[in-house]
């Protein structure tokens, strides 16, 4: 049996795409000049504080969920369907919170993606 290496032809190096995912950055990010790379910086700040406060809401929101739990009277002995409240709460009302959590940053992060495109196209 013989290995065959299939590769494409290589291609010159063009830009790559921008935050939209079809406009290429413009040409000044592309020569790594030095506003290029403040932006580049300002973009990667506020997308890491962006994350950073999401992840700290969630799990102050986790926090609270379970100091109900634990301290909530009558909650250990609830049942609902012959669940434990507690069990549903940890199973299934996890969810939605992590998936608004999810939604609002991405729709944050495209924002600044934006903003940062609309800085670099009025440069």
């Amino acid at each position: 049996m013989t290995r065959v290496r299939v590769t494409a032809p290589r291609q010159s190096a063009t830009a790559a795409p921008g935050p939209s995912g079809n406009l290429p950055y413009p040409k000044e990010l592309a020569e790594d000049s030095d506003a290029g790379r403040i932006f580049i910086r300002s973009l990667i700040r506020s997308q890491l504080r962006l994350a950073l406060v999401v992840a700290c809401g969630f799990l102050v929101i986790l926090a609270v969920i379970a100091v109900f739990l634990v301290y909530g009277p009558g909650v250990a002995e609830t049942r609902i369907f012959g669940i434990p409240l507690d069990w549903l709460v940890l199973g299934a009302g996890i969810y939605p919170v992590i998936g608004l959590s999810a939604w609002l940053y991405n729709r944050a992060a495209a924002r600044n993606e934006a903003r940062y495109q609309d800085l670099v196209e009025d440069k």
